[in-house]
């Protein structure tokens, strides 16, 4: 059987959209924002004095996209810019005390998605799919 035969491509489409369908319905319900935002947030809050552009490299965004989340993100009261201290021309990304209370009201929103995951799959299926999910992102890392 080839890839092509079990239609492995179509069957990754499909689950990737109902997926991310699921679990934008849950996030933005926990803290009004969607799962790509919810990623942005967590960058933030790991990494001090993150950047668009380092944040934008790390999701595999361009910048203008990353530029406009931001501005949402800022608009929704989530995220402020300030300017770097070594390099005035580079804004640093920060969370706002709304920021961080949105963050934290993700963590049951995703444990939801993980446990429909968890209740699809047995433990020796999720080790296969991780793994085998690992390996396709690198054989396109090149994308």
């Amino acid at each position: 059987m080839t890839p092509s035969d079990l239609r492995i491509y179509h069957r990754l489409q499909m689950a990737a959209h109902r997926l991310q369908k699921a679990a934008d319905r849950r996030v933005m319900a926990a803290a009004g924002v969607t799962t790509a935002q919810a990623a942005v947030l967590a960058i933030v809050k790991g990494q001090e004095g993150a950047t668009q552009r380092s944040i934008a490299r790390q999701l595999g965004l361009n910048e203008s996209a990353m530029t406009a989340m931001v501005g949402r993100l800022s608009t929704l009261g989530l995220l402020v810019r300030t300017r770097d201290p070594v390099d005035g021309r580079t804004w640093n990304l920060e969370l706002t005390a709304q920021g961080e209370a949105a963050l934290a009201a993700l963590g049951p929103a995703f444990g939801q998605i993980n446990s429909r995951i968890s209740d699809a799959l047995d433990p020796a299926a999720l080790l296969a799919l991780s793994d085998a999910l690992a390996r396709l992102t690198e054989a396109f890392d090149d994308a």
